[in-house]
């Protein structure tokens, strides 16, 4: 197998209560690059992120920014965009190796499994399942990774308030194929638990409508980020 660096971009924000734990495991894998952005927290997570030895730096302009800007300095041959509260699997590194290096493969990311016991989040888990499979389709949980040339030959992030992952894999499927590896990521169950399973999948399906039907992501992401308080 070919050798490759990989570089780990998480974009953060007012989340010192699992930084810490979240980074702890990623730094105990050796040899990666982790890239801390945050976008303007008022807690202490860029004092954890960096006195536990991270690359951290601070962009305002929302996610996307953060993921472009962190995507920017990365040294690595491979690029990781990181939610704060998924966890990797163990053998992510041989994972995003061996996928990436599949036949016409242009990018990845992983299965997905979510925190919690509630028997419908396993319905979820088998509809993302499905989505990710049939059309190629996985979300920003699920840890989405490229090779950092493909990434800048794509033109990165779109400045977007919302949906910035969704329309970065619409792009790289018309490029080549999108990957899912066997490997499972576990997400937090927290907006889950919050809202309610039902009302949380209600809500995200209600985006991806109002997307598809031109209205204006500012509104989407006001709609979004009002539901789920």
């Amino acid at each position: 197998m070919a050798q490759y660096t990989i570089s780990i971009i998480i974009p953060v924000l007012n989340e010192a209560e699992i930084i810490q734990p979240t980074l702890a495991k990623l730094l105990s894998h050796g040899d990666l690059e982790i890239i801390v952005v945050d976008g303007g927290s008022k807690d202490n997570t860029v004092s954890i992120a960096r006195s536990m030895g991270a690359n951290t730096m601070t962009v305002s302009g929302g996610r996307s920014a953060q993921m472009n800007a962190g995507a920017k300095i990365a040294g690595g041959d491979i690029l990781l965009f990181l939610h704060i509260d998924t966890k990797l699997p163990d053998r992510f590194m041989e994972s995003i190796v061996e996928t990436l290096q599949q036949p016409k493969v242009i990018a990845g990311a992983f299965e997905l499994a979510i925190e919690g016991e509630d028997r419908s989040l396993r319905w979820v888990e088998m509809l993302v399942k499905v989505r990710s499979h049939l059309l190629s389709l996985p979300y920003g949980d699920q840890a989405i990774f490229i090779t950092k040339q493909t990434f800048i030959d794509l033109g990165g992030f779109r400045d977007l308030p919302i949906m910035e992952d969704f329309e970065l894999i619409q792009r790289l499927k018309r490029q080549g194929k999108i990957a899912i590896a066997s490997d499972k990521v576990i997400t937090s169950g927290r907006r889950w638990q919050k809202l309610g399973v039902w009302r949380t999948t209600l809500i995200n399906q209600l985006i991806i409508i109002g997307y598809h039907l031109g209205i204006s992501l500012h509104k989407l992401n006001h709609f979004y980020r009002s539901r789920g308080k």
